[in-house]
């Protein structure tokens, strides 16, 4: 089965489960349903946002680079043949 014909099975199974409830509490799951995916999508945003920004530091360019090159480890050996 393809993913799409699982989804549209899941769907049809929860319409059947739903079909019993009362006009009120299907409407209030059809709130909190569309509460859930706008909460979704500004989480989403939020986090794509929050991924940019400016490197908050208070060295300099020159010092973050010397204390970058400092922090190497150079363990270098040559093994002979």
């Amino acid at each position: 089965m393809k993913a799409i014909d699982i989804n549209t099975t899941l769907i049809d199974g929860y319409l059947r489960l739903l079909d019993n409830l009362s006009p009120t509490s299907k409407l209030d799951l059809i709130s909190k349903l569309t509460l859930s995916v706008k909460t979704d999508i500004t989480d989403r945003k939020k986090y794509f946002y929050k991924a940019f920004g400016a490197w908050d530091s208070k060295q300099t360019a020159d010092e973050i680079i010397q204390d970058v090159r400092n922090s190497r480890i150079l363990n270098r050996q040559i093994e002979s043949f």
